[in-house]
């Protein structure tokens, strides 16, 4: 009942042993807990809490609208429920290098097994729009040096993305990598790579992890699971995969319902009530209801 029976500190040890197994670990987005919970059953390797989802979900463009307070509050909710690691996105980590210090230890206390934080300017936006830009190095360095002087869980996971990429060139972000990783940073996060080749080329750059966006109508060619294992890929991230299907299906639902004047021609579309039940685990509340609340002394 209530899903998550591994604490926290024990899910950041198995992902932080699942990173140096080298095999590709796979991450869809969840964009609420239950998907989190279906992501659990199907058999992937973690969960990751995206900030270009979060936002959607507010009705809010990735720009940076949203709050540290939004952002742990949503993804503890999705920890909470699976015994999957669950990596956030932390944008550029809520302010200045002491903001980021207090962003870490609240998504630890959050129970999420690692966060990413970016170099760009706050605030941010989109990795896969035009016009971004980027911090010093130096500034990013010092962002990380907070995290993972904050962190009082050492199996806590500080990813570093750089977005220099696009205005800088792919030497410019290799090099920022480099740093990154010095800095203490335990996996990068290269992003809007545009094909197989440039993340060879990130992976040779490094020796920690590397994390691999695989996210829909973006600047990367989506590469299968197989292509990125053989590139020496780490993990692989579907940001805002299942929100768009998702979302899809509800627009086509809401047009097919008001033209039809009933929705009698969705249900067989529908995840029954069977099913749903299934994955809220209702037996389990039942059971628990009358262990506690019907004994005897």
């Amino acid at each position: 009942m209530l899903h998550a029976k591994k604490p926290a500190h024990s899910r950041r040890a198995a992902f932080r042993e699942a990173l140096r197994s080298g095999r590709l670990l796979r991450f869809p987005g969840a964009f609420n807990p239950l998907t989190a919970v279906l992501i659990t059953e199907l058999g992937f390797d973690g969960v990751y809490v995206s900030g270009a989802a979060l936002s959607a979900d507010l009705a809010l463009p990735d720009i940076g609208l949203t709050t540290l307070t939004e952002v742990a509050g949503r993804a503890g909710q999705i920890a909470r429920v699976t015994d999957l690691p669950a990596l956030v996105d932390a944008d550029t980590g809520f302010g200045e290098p002491m903001n980021v210090a207090r962003t870490v230890q609240i998504l630890e206390d959050a129970g999420l097994a690692g966060c990413h934080l970016e170099d760009q300017v706050n605030p941010k936006r989109c990795g896969h729009l035009d016009g971004k830009s980027v911090v010093s190095t130096e500034e990013m360095v010092r962002r990380i040096h907070a995290a993972v002087t904050a962190r009082r869980d050492d199996n806590f996971v500080i990813c570093a993305r750089t977005d220099a990429r696009a205005g800088e060139g792919l030497d410019a972000a290799t090099k920022r990598a480099r740093a990154y990783a010095d800095a203490g940073a335990d996996m990068i996060f290269p992003e809007a790579m545009a094909d197989l080749a440039e993340f060879e080329a990130m992976r040779s750059a490094v020796d920690v992890p590397i994390l691999a966006n695989m996210t829909e109508f973006g600047k990367s060619e989506l590469l299968t699971t197989a292509a990125l294992e053989s590139a020496g890929v780490n993990l692989v991230i579907y940001p805002v995969t299942l929100l768009r299907l998702a979302m899809g299906a509800v627009e086509d639902g809401l047009r097919q319902l008001l033209a039809d004047g009933t929705q009698a021609g969705l249900v067989d579309r529908m995840q029954t009530r069977s099913r749903l039940y299934e994955l809220l685990d209702y037996p389990a509340y039942n059971t628990f209801d009358t262990d506690t609340f019907n004994f005897r002394i």
